[in-house]
């Protein structure tokens, strides 16, 4: 992969468009991210409770990311050859990584190192997710799973399950990030071209011990 090819890649598919996006996104967690998004609380009629706004920023920086795997050649993309798709998995994860590194210089400077390593976390979660969403309702709408949990988040917070206030080295909220990022990763690899090979060489197994089994008379 050369320089050049980076760059024509990433602007096709929308790298410019991604990462100003994402550092637009963490500039606004530095200036009003401790604002407080006013909620009614569940069971206590009249009583509002309110949730940091960087908490839930990170949500969006994650579904601009999948941006990247959307654009004019999406279609061309899953189905190439295994180059390609290696191609393909070092520009996201460039991308990503760029994107994760302008968000923590951003917000390290303006809250703490900490609240950088937080949004983070978050951000590489909702990844996870909106890569799974991708796969499951198609590339626009990458935002149905992260805003499902973002919900649950919100209504529920500062429960031991919300990575978005959990301490930088909770140990479950980055299990959740492996597990999320793992789901998302191997959605994007499930390519219709793989399912089908895979789907048709897990039919020509069970043809092949079907004709095994098969009594030699009758095969006869």
């Amino acid at each position: 992969m050369t320089g050049s090819e980076l760059v024509l890649y990433a602007r096709v598919h929308r790298g410019v468009a991604v990462l100003a996006t994402t550092a637009a996104i963490a500039l606004l967690s530095a200036f009003f991210g401790g604002t407080h998004i006013a909620l009614p609380s569940i069971g206590s009629g009249g009583v509002t409770t309110g949730v940091p706004f960087r908490h839930e920023l990170p949500l969006l920086s994650a579904v601009f990311l999948t941006a990247a795997l959307d654009g004019a050649m999406s279609a061309h993309d899953e189905m190439g050859a295994s180059a390609a798709h290696r191609f393909r998995l070092s520009y996201c994860i460039g991308l990503t990584l760029t994107a994760c590194a302008l968000s923590f210089i951003t917000e390290a400077l303006a809250v703490s190192a900490e609240a950088g390593v937080v949004f983070i976390r978050s951000l590489l979660i909702w990844f996870g997710l909106a890569l799974l969403s991708v796969r499951l309702f198609g590339r626009q709408l990458g935002w149905i799973i992260p805003l499902a949990s973002a919900f649950f988040l919100i209504w529920y917070p500062q429960n031991w399950w919300d990575w978005t206030s959990n301490s930088a080295t909770d140990r479950f909220s980055w299990a959740v990030a492996v597990l999320a990022l793992s789901l998302g990763v191997a959605a994007t690899a499930a390519t219709p071209w793989r399912r089908k090979t895979f789907l048709g060489g897990a039919d020509d197994g069970i043809r092949r011990r079907g004709l095994d089994r098969q009594d030699p008379k009758e095969a006869a």
